[in-house]
Order: C-alpha cells, then sequence, then structure tokens
C-alpha cells in the first residue's frame, strides 16, 4: 500500500478538486467495502473542507453477486421505498456525491444476465430522478479509484497480490496526477487550462460530423447534434461550483445527434458491465441504431446492454482521446472504464449529457430530445481508439479537416 501521505492526497485531491466541496454541503461517498482506506480519508478531508456531513454508501461486490445469484427476479426487481426515499433526501439536500470504483472484473460470470439486467432497470426506473439530478450537473460529483487484491491480479497476473496492488496503487496515483513531490491540485488547474483550449479548438469548427476510421475495420460517420459543446476537464454544477466529474481524465467529448451514426465500430478494449468483460465486441449502426453486433465473450451481456430501453441501441457521447496520451502511454489494461476510457478514443451507448448542448441543463428533456439528444437509463462507455485511427470532421459549409492522423490530435 501507497504511504498514507499519498492516500491524503489523492482524497484531498478527489474533496477539493473533484467533488469541490462547499462549505455546509451535504457530501456522500458511494463506495464498496473493498475500499475502506480511501474512503475514511476522504470523509475527514470532506469535513475538514467544511462538509456539514458526511453519509457514507457501503456496497459488498460479493453479497451483491450472491443475491444476484439466488434472490429470485421478482425479488430483484423489487426496490424498497427506503432506498429511494435515501436518494431523494440527498438530492433535495444538494449534496454532492463522491465515489471510489473498485471493480472485481468477471465476478458475476455466473450469473444470469437476464437477472443482472432486470433487477438494473428496475434501480434505475425507481431513482430516475437522481440520474437526471447527476448528468444534468444540478450538484457536484466525481469518481476516484483504489485497488482491490482481484483487481490488481487481473491487471499485473504475473506478479504476486501484494505487488499487484502495490503496482495498481502506483498506476492510479500517477494516472490521477498524484505524487510524492508534486502538488496534484495545482497540476489539475494546469491539466484542465490545457483540456478546455483544446476544447475551444474543437468548439471553433462546429463540425457537422466526424468520420472514424482504422485498419481493425473501423469505418463509421457520427453527427454532432446542432449547437453542440464540447467539454472536458472541469464542468460547473448549477450551484456555481466548478468541478471534475471524472479523475482520473484525458477527454474531450461531446454530443453525437441520436439518428446519425451510421458504419461500424470495432472495441479495443474489453467493456466490464455488470461484472461481466465482453470483449472482442464489434457494433453496426444505421440512423443511429445498433442493427447488428457480436460479442466473442459475453455476446449475452452485450446482447442485455443493449436491450435496455429504446435509447440504448443509440449512443449519447463520443469522445476524442490522442493514442499518445498518458493512460495510453502505460500500456496498461486497467479493466476498468474510468481509465481505460482515457486511454482511447471512445463512446457512450445510451444518454447523452444535457451540458453538452448549448444552453442544455436549462432545457426541460422533452426539449432536449427535439434536438437529438439521446435518453436512456444506461450510459456505458466502450473503447475504440487505436494507434492507427484516422479522423476526418466536415465543416458545416462542406469543408473537411484532418483531425486525427495516425491516433492522435492534428488540430
Amino acid at each position: 500500500m501507497p504511504k498514507k501521505e499519498l492516500i491524503k492526497k489523492l482524497a484531498e485531491l478527489a474533496v477539493k478538486v473533484g467533488a469541490n466541496v462547499q462549505k455546509d454541503q451535504v457530501v456522500v461517498i458511494r463506495t464498496s467495502t473493498e475500499t475502506k482506506a480511501l474512503a475514511r480519508e476522504i470523509a475527514e478531508q470532506a469535513y475538514l473542507a467544511g462538509a456539514k456531513r458526511v453519509h457514507v454508501q457501503w456496497n459488498d461486490e460479493y453479497v451483491s453477486h450472491q443475491t444476484l445469484l439466488h434472490a429470485s427476479l421478482e425479488e430483484l426487481q423489487n426496490v424498497p421505498k427506503y432506498l429511494v426515499d435515501q436518494y431523494q433526501y440527498f438530492v433535495d439536500r444538494g449534496a454532492c456525491f463522491i465515489s471510489i470504483a473498485s471493480p472485481i472484473p468477471g465476478l458475476n460470470k455466473d450469473v444470469d444476465s437476464n437477472k443482472s439486467q432486470k433487477s438494473g432497470i428496475a434501480m434505475q426506473k425507481a431513482v430516475s430522478f437522481f440520474r437526471e439530478f447527476l448528468m444534468g450537473n444540478k450538484s457536484q460529483w466525481t469518481i476516484v479509484s483504489e485497488p482491490n487484491k482481484v483487481w490488481a491480479k487481473q491487471v499485473f497476473p504475473e506478479l504476486d497480490e501484494d505487488k499487484a496492488v502495490e503496482k495498481l496503487w502506483d498506476a492510479i496515483l500517477n494516472a490521477s496526477r498524484v505524487t510524492e513531490k508534486n502538488d496534484p491540485i495545482l497540476e489539475w488547474k494546469e491539466h484542465n487550462a490545457i483540456l478546455l483550449a483544446h476544447n475551444q479548438v474543437l468548439n471553433n469548427y462546429n463540425f457537422k460530423q466526424l468520420h472514424f476510421k482504422n485498419s481493425l475495420g473501423t469505418d463509421l460517420v457520427v453527427e454532432l447534434v446542432k449547437n453542440h459543446v464540447w467539454a472536458g476537464g472541469g464542468e460547473t454544477a448549477a450551484n456555481g461550483a466548478y468541478f471534475n466529474p471524472n479523475i482520473p481524465t484525458e477527454e474531450n467529448f461531446t454530443m453525437p445527434y441520436k439518428w446519425g451514426t451510421r458504419g461500424k465500430v470495432f472495441a479495443t478494449k474489453p467493456l466490464n458491465y455488470q461484472g461481466k468483460l465482453i470483449d472482442k465486441f464489434w457494433l453496426e449502426f444505421k440512423d443511429g441504431k445498433v442493427i447488428d453486433f457480436y460479442a466473442e465473450k459475453e455476446n449475452e451481456a452485450l446482447t442485455n446492454l443493449l436491450d435496455t430501453d429504446e435509447g440504448s441501441r443509440y449512443i449519447g457521447e463520443i469522445a476524442l482521446i490522442s493514442h499518445d496520451s498518458p493512460i495510453s502511454n502505460t500500456d496498461i489494461l486497467f479493466l476498468n472504464t474510468l481509465f481505460d476510457e482515457n486511454a482511447s478514443c471512445h463512446m457512450a451507448l445510451g444518454r447523452a449529457y444535457p451540458m453538452n448542448i448549448k444552453n442544455g441543463v436549462n432545457l426541460e428533456m422533452s426539449e432536449l430530445v427535439k434536438h437529438g439528444y439521446n435518453n436512456s437509463m444506461v450510459h456505458s462507455d466502450f473503447m475504440f481508439g487505436s494507434e492507427d485511427m484516422e479522423i476526418i470532421g466536415l465543416t458545416q459549409d462542406g469543408k473537411e479537416v484532418q483531425v486525427f492522423s495516425k491516433g492522435n490530435f492534428v488540430i
């Protein structure tokens, strides 16, 4: 385990830069029993930053696994009222949320995918107001990570457990820009400035569409909504607080036009979805919708993801990241979307972010949908970037612009 001082630095970063906890604000830490060290430090740092009250929502991946295995489908779809009331309590008080990711990839490989899907849908429906609260940036939210032995051993199978955990800690901290000698808060301020400058370049081009091609077979056109906004780095919540949703982050992303994606895309990294690793898969789109697909591993899980609801076969996000970038250059497959998505161009099946369209956070859902916004209960990122990715942007007046060459930004 890294020195306590480094965990403290990461916790302080999560509180001050990630969520940017405001004085007298309610803070909710969403975490698992695998992440006690970081959760405890974040709680302390949140109070030191002026939090009014810190609540911790604990989850145990193994108990959840047993529940999915043994509970009936009927019971799994029964969402207790006290859980819904708890989320409503947090939303009513304008709470900010800090999540700690510590996945156990493949844990649910023996679970009936139908049970995972149906229970997930039931929960999403029951707390849909909470999803809109977060994705609409009504308050601040962020996500950081802490390793566990199983996850670390899968990332570094050649090492024993303790060494693997130590190495994964090092990788997480470095990707999060936390070192023994640096000031992470200052470094993130500089990093945000770089990402915001790149957003401005992309916004100035105001592309109508992006065309992606590589040697794996990806040949995909993604149209963008009119008045789209490129984002990346920090964002501003409705309460005026500037925060960073993802630690780490390297992406610039925006909103696709729901019915404007066409062609075929091949994933370049596995997707950890509901404890199942979907790998070596491709999707084919027509008029924005996935019309054909296949995964060599966990095809049933991919099927269930795509069949979640009407919007889950459409995309809600397209993100650009150079192949020659900090996380990509570690050459580590993290088996965790938070990190792997920041090593590769990616897109998200499902729900879009309102902030990716001008004045979107102030629009009702019906108005957003009219603009080509995709609404869904899911938002699942998968990676398709590669070292030979070529991207051509088409401007509103029909001019072609080379955006990526050999996997990297050239604008």
